[in-house]
């Protein structure tokens, strides 16, 4: 699972700075650039998911190891 996340989070990244490059910054939120914002938001949503994911994972191990 932990590496799963990881490749998710690598992929996400990538997505991300992929759609940076189709933002024009004169027209921000016309055609593709707003495509673009949409799927850095999407991929920055993914990369939070993930962390949580990663950190309730290391919680649940601490409790499991503590009885």
């Amino acid at each position: 699972m932990k590496y799963f996340a990881y490749i998710i989070i690598i992929i996400s990244i990538g997505l991300g700075v992929f759609n940076v490059r189709e933002i024009d910054i004169n027209a921000p939120f016309e055609g593709q650039s707003m495509i673009g914002l949409i799927t850095i938001l999407a991929s920055l949503c993914a990369i939070v998911l993930m962390l949580i994911l990663l950190t309730s994972k290391r919680i649940e191990e601490k409790v499991k190891n503590r009885k």
